[in-house]
């Protein structure tokens, strides 16, 4: 094994027997203009990107419907395989946690953190879903109780039970399940490479099950895939997000225009601030950025809660609890829905959606937790999140709401525009140009800390592992998502970027069953572990 990897866990580990093969990392590098790429990988991977652009810049419109056909087809026919392993990464977690499993620790017995406890979750809740919050917590829960189509249950709008309905369905899609998703993916990933001294790629976490052929074909096609989620997924949140960004910006200020201009200087300044942040490294780079935001989030928070109607959103955390509760069970049935628009275009489309995110999450929660026990990884990834978005979704989600049942504002109107909906609800409170300020410049960083992150991923699958390849890969890297999101936003507008998320939808479902098998594989390594060094 290579220099990097054995200096995971300098203390002897007999996991580190048990998986060993006849093969280093980066065995199949080839060194390019100062780069350490991974053969085929890193081809295979800018082959698929290259093509796939040229080909939805040529054909815009038939490659939107293409992709939507795809996306459309997968969510349609595979609705009940989403539903199904989305409710097993969740009780698979939950069994990890209560298990003696939980006692393993990442790294080794003697392992210990490289972050600080508060660094590590705000850098794990920055790139898991930091940036969707943003967006989503007003606009998500005002559209259920103010929709009469769509809604959970089919509840019209006014019902007695639409306000807790919304805030139940609402956690349902950011709680429990997004976080087991991603857990699942970060807890494989950091056992192998860190406990078996396999590189941090994806294909390592099917050591147990395929042997020596995870360095073959069968784990270039799983690190490819990986790739192709990661940098798609990336791309397309950056080029809605100039769009969203550049909707707040002019919602805000009028002067400026939500033009492709606008949205192209938003992708510029972002990618030119993350590669900044990417040759800093983690300490200097996502580190920081995420502690400031975490810092500015919690402050937009505060002021809302304050601001609004504090009794009320006191009572309120308690009740999105208790509604999350009630609901989350129903909702993560399959059979016999009547609700198929709220079902498949909500519940199924964002399953697919954090499915497809969860090779880049996954590993960038993976590269920041070595040191961790499973049983803190459990509830660091999957308990504390939920319980901090049933807050975060309570403070923001209800006060709309309340702004909607009182007539108050645009709100009052319905969704429209979605992006504009937290800006919506922060007209209607004191101090709107610099609670707005506070929540674009919150996107922005959530923006960049992704790219940061996302290129951190991208850099250690390419390079076949490795922790250390040259600054000059995760450069390419973090400007290639924004070239990517610049060209599509710019030849194909939005119609572009549409299909390219409908792409990374479509990506969720074959990687749907690779999580399956990582939690077979997982559990195997877990066992191994938990009998060499744990057990009496």
């Amino acid at each position: 094994m290579s220099d990097s990897l054995k200096e995971h866990d300098s203390s002897p580990n007999p996991l580190h027997k048990k998986y060993d093969a006849d093969h280093e990392v980066g065995e199949n590098n080839v060194e390019v203009l100062g780069m350490d790429l991974h053969n085929p990988v890193f081809f295979a991977s800018a082959f698929f990107v290259v093509i796939f652009v040229i080909l939805t810049l040529l054909f815009p419109e038939k490659s939107s419907d293409y992709y939507e056909a795809a996306k459309n087809w997968s969510i349609g026919n595979f609705d009940w395989l989403f539903m199904i392993s989305g409710n097993i990464f969740v009780l698979f977690c939950l069994f990890l946690l209560l298990s003696p499993f939980g006692k393993v620790r990442i790294g080794g017995k003697q392992a210990k953190p490289e972050f600080s406890l508060i660094s590590w979750f705000a850098m794990l809740f920055a790139a898991g879903m930091g940036i969707g919050l943003m967006f989503f917590s007003v606009a998500e829960p005002v559209g259920y109780f103010t929709s009469d189509s769509a809604t959970p249950f089919n509840v019209p709008p006014g019902a007695p039970n639409s306000e807790e309905t919304a805030m139940g369905a609402t956690m349902f899609h950011w709680g429990l399940h997004p976080w087991g998703i991603y857990a699942v993916v970060g807890l494989s990933l950091a056992f192998f490479a860190y406990n078996c001294n396999l590189p941090l790629t994806i294909r390592s976490t099917f050591y147990p099950i395929f042997g020596d052929r995870v360095w073959g074909a069968t784990g270039n096609v799983i690190d490819t895939v990986a790739v192709l989620a990661t940098i798609f997924g990336l791309a397309t949140s950056l080029g809605f997000g100039a769009s969203q960004a550049a909707g707040g910006l002019h919602f805000l200020y009028e002067d400026i225009p939500n033009t492709i201009t606008t949205q192209l200087a938003i992708i510029f300044g972002v990618t030119v601030i993350a590669i900044f942040s990417v040759v800093r490294g983690l300490d200097g780079g996502v580190k920081l950025l995420s502690n400031i935001n975490m810092s500015l989030a919690a402050l937009l928070m505060i002021f809302v809660f304050v601001a609004g109607s504090t009794v009320m959103l006191l009572n309120g955390v308690g009740n999105t609890l208790i509604s999350y509760a009630e609901n989350v069970i129903p909702l993560s049935n399959w059979i016999g829905r009547e609700d198929q628009g709220f079902y498949k275009g909500w519940t199924i489309f964002y399953w697919a959606w954090w499915i497809s995110w969860s090779p880049f999450v996954g590993m960038f929660i993976a590269r920041v937790s070595k040191g961790r026990t499973v049983r803190q990884f459990i509830s660091a990834v999957l308990i504390i999140p939920t319980l901090l978005t049933a807050v975060w979704m309570t403070v923001f989600g209800r006060s709309g709401i309340e702004q909607v049942k009182n007539d108050v504002g645009k709100l009052a109107d319905g969704i429209g525009d979605s992006s504009l909906a937290l800006f919506q609800m922060l007209e209607n409170l004191p101090l709107t140009t610099i609670t707005s300020t506070i929540a674009i410049i919150l996107v922005l960083i959530f923006f960049i800390t992704s790219s940061d992150s996302g290129s951190l991923v991208i850099d250690s699958i390419t390079a076949g592992g490795k922790l250390d390849a040259p600054v000059t890969q995760r450069v390419f890297w973090a400007t290639m998502e924004g070239v990517i999101a610049a060209v599509l936003l710019f030849g194909g507008g939005k119609e572009a970027l549409g299909a390219l998320q409908a792409a990374a939808i479509t990506v969720g479902l074959p990687f749907t069953i690779v999580l399956l098998l990582m939690c077979v594989s997982l559990f195997m390594g877990l066992r191994a572990a938990y009998k060499l060094n744990y057990k009496q």
